[in-house]
């Protein structure tokens, strides 16, 4: 067990990702926190998580709001005395294009900003102190859109999150935190289900040069090692686990506009 006698707080780990990363922590022996704003989810997640004997506890917080993240932290260290990992998961889906859409550029802005950005920012921050104590690590989940400038607001604020990722580890490092992020490329989760597993029907490209969507397991294992000791040399890096999407020769990114509308939240 790569992570016995490890706390690891997860945010957005009651769905998607986030789900599986919590499952493959508890596995390998970790105490989990179990952060997301949806209290009913979350709770059912426990109570899974406990039924396998997982020493876990489910913190209900709205990470955009700073107060909350304060006091959710709190929470944490309260419940499990220390905190060794973080996981900077939770986030939300965006649609394209930012010119063509029908909101106001500032709405469009906080509606992607507050959870796929602040939310990290807030969590690392309050999260840091106790991370030194640790000498823990922090991962945070990024997205290949960063890549494709033409996913308006949501690559946006996803290139902040790696920016956020190269800053704590330059300020974490010395203090012996190491800070890492995990770039997902189509990944199939709850809210794509609808979307077809493989390339044609509604994707107008194949979702990865294997032609399927990868799992939240696979991203998970990715999670696991950059969070765990045998990654103890590795810092300020952003991994990209995308099936080989980006190496793909694709003519036009433009081909994306008969794809189906929820492929924007695909990896979340």
């Amino acid at each position: 067990m790569r992570l016995k006698g490890k706390v690891a707080l997860i945010t957005g780990g009651n769905s998607g990702i986030g789900r599986g990363i919590v499952a493959r922590f508890v596995a390998e022996g970790a105490a989990v926190a179990i952060v997301a704003r949806n209290a009913e989810k979350g709770q059912a997640v426990l109570a899974e998580e406990q039924a396998r004997g997982a020493d876990a506890a489910f913190f209900s917080c709205d990470l955009s709001v700073e107060s909350e993240v304060k006091a959710m932290v709190a929470d944490v260290v309260a419940r499990f005395g220390k905190i060794d990992i973080l996981i900077n998961n939770a986030g939300v889906g965006g649609r394209r294009a930012g010119v063509e859409d029908s909101d106001p550029p500032g709405v469009r802005w906080d509606k992607l900003r507050g959870p796929n950005l602040d939310a990290p920012w807030f969590a690392s921050a309050y999260a840091m102190p106790h991370l030194i104590e640790t000498k823990g690590s922090i991962v945070c989940t990024s997205s290949t859109a960063t890549w494709h400038g033409n996913w308006g607001t949501y690559g946006i604020a996803k290139a902040g999150v790696e920016a956020l990722v190269r800053s704590f580890a330059a300020e974490g490092g010395p203090h012996g935190v190491r800070c890492n992020g995990v770039s997902p490329g189509w990944i199939a989760t709850e809210r794509d289900a609808e979307a077809p597993p493989s390339g044609g029907g509604d994707w107008a490209l194949p979702p990865s040069a294997f032609n399927r969507m990868g799992t939240p397991a696979e991203i998970a294992a990715a999670v696991l090692f950059l969070a765990s000791d045998e990654a103890s040399f590795v810092t300020g890096q952003t991994l990209i686990v995308d099936g080989g999407l980006m190496v793909l020769d694709y003519p036009s990114m433009d081909m994306l506009k008969d794809a189906g509308p929820g492929m924007m939240s695909a990896n979340r």
